[in-house]
C-alpha cells in the first residue's frame, strides 16, 4: 500500500484463478484497487446508541450502519465526520476520541472505517439521508442487520459492559 501524490491511499490486489489440479494456477489477473477512508460516528443518549438505515436505492441499501460517510480528499476525518452528520441528520457533533478502525473488502470497494466516540451538541436527528433512524442498547443489536464492515464493531459493543 501506497499513498498517491494526489493523497489516495492505493493498495494493488491480485486474483489468481485456481485450475483444480493439484499445484497449478492459471494466469494472474492483476488490478488495482483504491482504499476507501470512511468515519462514523458511535453517538450515545445514556445507554442507547443511534443506528441508521442505509436509503434503499444505494449500495448496502436498507442495512443498518452507524452515521458518517466517506472522507474528501483534502479533509481530516473529524471535518469529514462533522460534515457528514450535518448533510444526513442535521445535527452538529463534537468528535470524541478513535472507538475503533475497521478495514473490510466489499466486492465493489475496500474500506478503511474510523469510528468515533461523539455528542450531539445541537439539533435532534432527523432522516434527510436514510431510510430509518433508532436508538438502540447493546442488546438490541442482533434485532438488526448491520453492514458486514460493522460486524467487528457490533462484537465489541455487545461485550463492552
Amino acid at each position: 500500500m501506497y499513498t498517491s501524490p494526489r493523497g489516495e491511499f492505493v493498495v494493488y490486489s491480485y486474483k489468481i484463478a485456481q485450475t483444480g489440479e493439484k499445484g497449478k494456477s492459471g494466469a494472474a489477473d492483476s488490478m488495482e484497487k483504491k482504499v476507501t477512508e470512511v468515519v462514523a460516528a458511535l453517538i450515545w443518549d445514556g445507554d442507547r446508541c443511534l443506528i441508521c438505515q442505509r436509503p434503499a436505492h444505494k449500495a448496502r441499501g436498507l442495512l443498518w450502519e452507524f452515521v458518517g460517510g466517506k472522507v474528501e480528499l483534502g479533509e481530516a476525518k473529524e471535518q469529514a465526520l462533522i460534515r457528514e452528520c450535518r448533510e444526513e441528520l442535521a445535527v452538529t457533533i463534537s468528535v470524541g476520541e478513535v472507538f475503533m478502525e475497521v478495514d473490510h473488502d466489499y466486492p465493489d470497494l475496500n474500506v478503511h472505517l474510523t469510528l468515533f466516540s461523539a455528542a450531539i451538541v445541537k439539533g435532534t436527528p432527523q432522516m434527510l439521508e436514510h431510510n430509518d433512524i433508532r436508538w438502540i442498547t447493546p442488546e438490541e443489536i442482533p434485532q438488526y442487520e448491520f453492514c458486514p464492515a460493522d460486524e467487528t464493531i457490533l462484537r465489541r459493543l455487545k461485550y463492552r459492559n
